[in-house]
């Protein structure tokens, strides 16, 4: 009999690729704001309901769910969602835990690799560094503690965490962003470019996934992100190199990007690296470590 996986953020690309990896081998049923289809459950976060009956013999609950960070400028408002949609939603998953008496074999919650800060240094983050101090960190502070209280509530038997890079797919996401501008000959560097992008490509973050469902040694946080190291400006050149296009046009400068974005430009303007050596400790191996070939896997395979 398979084991049912719970997974939160159902519309999301990376639940929605995850399952395909995980459907030969588990039960996958889904929480959602709208059900469509029969694995699916609804939920409502602000209003604080969830159908109970999706909790039913669930073994694992993989947590996706989280207002798209980039997608508004950051008001006051925007940043309550931002923590509510991961921090309450987490909360919600708990408490009907606790109400119906389950305990999970784990739980997997999405985060951020922005938890180490934005600023841009030649410094390499580990998972054994500290948090930074901007929004962006705070927001990840608060939705791995969430997740943490799984296991301090005996609600899990373990947690694990996945520190999120910036995950490139040509369905939607950054790649998608950045695709069109440089197609018709206005793309360009972000700032002065030189600030770091941690990346990974959309197969890997879904077999992380996979890869910490399966192996119950796995524990706290991992750094998902591909070990090559590259710089907003870098990116920009490999992926006109890839479409064969030219970058004509000078580097947006970082006060324009301000006052479009306002607060939500410092996460475009700055970016340090991180070391994704523990998931490889743990024994797992990236099918795209490269940025080329990433690149040339998204934007020429239907070619």
């Amino acid at each position: 009999m398979k084991e049912i996986v719970l997974i939160t953020g159902a519309g999301g690309l990376i639940a929605q690729e995850l399952s395909k990896k995980l459907e030969n081998e588990y039960e996958v049923k889904f929480l959602t704001r709208n059900k469509k289809h029969e694995n699916e459950y609804e939920w409502n976060v602000k209003n604080g309901t969830i159908d109970e009956t999706a909790f039913e013999n669930i073994s694992h609950i993989i947590h996706l769910a989280g207002a798209n960070i980039s997608e508004k400028r950051w008001t006051t408002k925007r940043k309550k969602e931002l923590i509510s949609s991961r921090v309450d939603s987490a909360k919600l998953l708990l408490n009907t835990l606790r109400k119906k008496n389950i305990q999970l074999k784990s739980f997997i919650s999405a985060s951020g690799i922005n938890y180490y800060g934005t600023k841009t240094s030649e410094k390499i983050f580990a998972e054994t560094d500290g948090p930074g101090n901007d929004f962006l960190s705070e927001v990840v502070i608060l939705w791995e503690r969430a997740a943490d209280e799984f296991k301090e509530k005996n609600l899990a038997e373990r947690v694990v965490k996945i520190r999120t890079a910036v995950v490139l797919s040509e369905k939607e996401g950054a790649l998608k962003k950045m695709l069109p501008p440089i197609q018709y000959y206005i793309g360009s560097p972000l700032g002065t470019g030189k600030q770091y992008m941690p990346w990974i490509h959309i197969n890997d973050i879904c077999s992380i996934y996979q890869f910490v469902l399966k192996n119950s040694q796995t524990n706290g946080a991992y750094n998902a992100n591909s070990p090559e190291h590259t710089t907003n400006k870098n990116l920009t050149k490999q992926i006109a190199h890839t479409i064969q296009k030219p970058i004509f046009m000078p580097n947006i400068p970082g006060f324009v990007l301000k006052l479009i974005f306002g607060e939500l430009a410092n996460a475009l303007l700055e970016g340090s690296r991180a070391s994704s050596q523990k998931i490889q400790d743990a024994g797992f191996r990236f099918e795209f470590p490269s940025l080329q070939h990433s690149l040339e896997n998204l934007l020429l395979k239907k070619r």
